[in-house]
């Protein structure tokens, strides 16, 4: 029985239509098709190489056939591959022979069959493969559902940049701050990290069993062999590692997977806090028809995107941390560690994506409550008690902290007319009285609304 309900994972079964998006890049066909693909680039590269005077350059014709079988690499190929697999117990070699058997046909690719593979060992051909297959995802999948969120966070900050708002410090009542200006302190930080995810370099190595090209020397001493790899894994757009051992040691990988996770920390603090404000009254959440919010409590609209998208992000950085600190990790030249726990990079990127996906639902259907917002202001005089010892320890006011504390701090219900009779006792300029008996909890928002629309 073939079911979505069958299925071992909810990434391939209750949320597969929301990663489907990632199988193109971090598959099983994925990856074989990138063998394939780099394979074949390999063998094109000894034929047009000029030292390599065992393999001559391939015709136009065959190499139109050898480009035809890896930009049609399609999934009746990938199993034939596995059917192969079935025999050899070893997958890239079953990507050899299937090279082999898809070429028997084209007697000048037939006759070159012996450079299928030459001199690599298979983690020439993984670790280009996975760089390959992370660049592709982030770039085409990851980073666009990163953008979309930002995006979304920066329509809020500018809509709600004058929204006056009581902040809270240690979840009690502080400073006024704007809603406007809380949304683009993390489109900020997104923008940040963002940035550092995208700017990680994908390396990758191509020379041999041990990284000393050993049989490249052994059976073509005339060739620049650190020269032929390093062109050839920039043509392949990887970054070339010239000092490795048998497996490129993953650092790149481990830095991408460490940059993800940290993008994911902002956005679980964000759900978090958004969280904390649906409970608060702050956002009333858009209703959509049909929809149940409880099973026995009909009025419940829960923050549940919110709530998917934590814990989602959750299960995605403990897959993340876990690949960034055992990749590079490998006992002495080679073990095979690192092979079972990348075949997962697709598992934690999937995470990430709904992650990503319940965030932007739940922000969509964000509604302000300005009425809310306002009673909590009104009803947090005491706030003002910062400015307004800020103002007299300017003018010299003796003992300011210590006269504000004394009629505020733990009082609660410290009302407009309490903190006005206390202002105009004070032995300070009438410009400044005026001032603060100008100010309002709504007023007291500082350059919140400036800063909420200039990083925008």
């Amino acid at each position: 029985m073939s079911s979505p309900l069958t299925a071992l994972s909810p990434l391939d079964g209750r949320y597969a239509s929301k990663v489907r998006g990632l199988q193109d890049h971090f598959s099983e066909f994925a990856l074989i098709r990138e063998r394939v693909a780099i394979e074949v680039a390999w063998l094109s590269a000894l034929a047009a190489e000029p030292s390599f005077d065992a393999l001559k350059p391939f015709s136009a014709t065959a190499t139109a056939e050898l480009e035809r079988a890896a930009r049609g690499f399609g999934i009746a190929d990938a199993e034939r591959v596995k059917a192969i697999e079935a025999t050899t117990n070893h997958d890239v070699k079953a990507v050899e022979y299937w090279l082999r058997e898809r070429f028997a046909g084209n007697e000048e690719i037939r006759g070159a069959a012996e450079f299928i593979h030459f001199a690599c060992t298979s983690e020439d051909i993984n670790n280009l493969a996975h760089a390959r297959m992370v660049k592709a995802g982030r770039d085409a999948v990851l980073l666009p559902a990163i953008d979309r969120i930002v995006a979304r966070i920066e329509a809020l900050a500018s809509q709600h940049a004058d929204l006056a708002m009581l902040a809270r410090t240690h979840g009690q009542p502080a400073t006024p701050t704007t809603m406007g200006k809380e949304m683009a302190n993390v489109a900020h930080r997104l923008r940040r990290a963002r940035g550092k995810l995208a700017a990680v370099e994908m390396q990758g190595k191509l020379n041999g069993a041990t990284g000393n090209f050993n049989a490249h020397v052994a059976a073509a001493p005339k060739v620049d062999w650190p020269r032929l790899a390093q062109r050839f894994v920039s043509s392949l757009g990887v970054a070339y590692n010239p000092l490795t051992i048998q497996i490129e040691p993953h650092d790149a990988l481990a830095e991408a997977f460490d940059a993800a996770a940290r993008l994911n920390t902002i956005l679980v603090d964000l759900d978090r806090d958004v969280w904390g404000y649906i409970s608060l009254g702050y956002f009333r959440q858009k209703v959509k028809a049909g929809e149940v919010g409880s099973s026995t409590m009909p009025h419940k609209v829960n923050p549940i995107d919110f709530e998917n998208s934590e814990g989602n992000l959750g299960l995605a950085n403990a897959l993340l941390r876990h690949l960034s600190e055992k990749l590079p990790v490998s006992r002495w030249q080679r073990d095979l560690t690192d092979s079972t726990v990348l075949r997962n990079m697709g598992v934690a990127f999937g995470y990430c994506l709904l992650g990503y996906d319940a965030c932007l639902r739940g922000l969509d259907k964000l509604e302000a409550d300005p009425a809310r917002i306002a009673r909590d202001l009104e009803g947090s005089w005491d706030v003002l008690a910062e400015a307004v010892q800020t103002v007299m320890r300017a003018h010299r006011v003796e003992g300011s902290y210590e006269k504000l504390k004394d009629l505020t701090r733990g009082k609660g219900g410290i009302t407009r007319e309490d903190l006005q009779a206390f202002v105009r006792t004070l032995p300070i300029p009438e410009e400044a009285r005026a001032r603060l008996l100008a100010l309002t909890p709504s007023t007291y928002v500082g350059l919140a609304p400036r800063l909420a629309r200039e990083k925008t």
